[in-house]
């Protein structure tokens, strides 16, 4: 696929991602009204799960690289716990701010 395709397909997946935050946005469960943070990450973390399968399906990645890159998502999950554990459940605008830095990194390795 090239970057161009690409671009157009992260382009869609990112409108269809907040399209349809925008229209469930009133039926958040009470643990999403109380952790949208989290519910964010969490989110994110489920969308480069999709991306990581589509491109494996694909063929544009090998049964390794996404291996690894789920393993690093895995490892961004296991952070984003221990965070809200050590917050009452929550998690602090900064650290949100380094999950979001950390999955911007394994983003740009999907798919190249």
């Amino acid at each position: 696929m090239n970057q161009t395709l690409k671009a157009l397909a992260l382009t869609a997946a990112s409108i269809a991602v907040i399209a349809t935050a925008a229209s469930s946005a009133s039926a958040d469960t009470r643990w999403q009204n109380h952790h949208p943070r989290r519910e964010q990450v969490n989110n994110r973390l489920a969308n480069q799960n999709r991306r990581i399968r589509t491109e494996r399906r694909e063929g544009e990645i090998t049964g390794a690289q996404a291996a690894e890159l789920h393993a690093q998502d895995r490892g961004i999950r296991a952070q984003e716990r221990y965070d809200a554990s050590q917050n009452g459940g929550h998690i602090t605008r900064a650290e949100q701010a380094q999950l979001n830095r950390n999955e911007n990194q394994v983003s740009h390795e999907i798919g190249k």
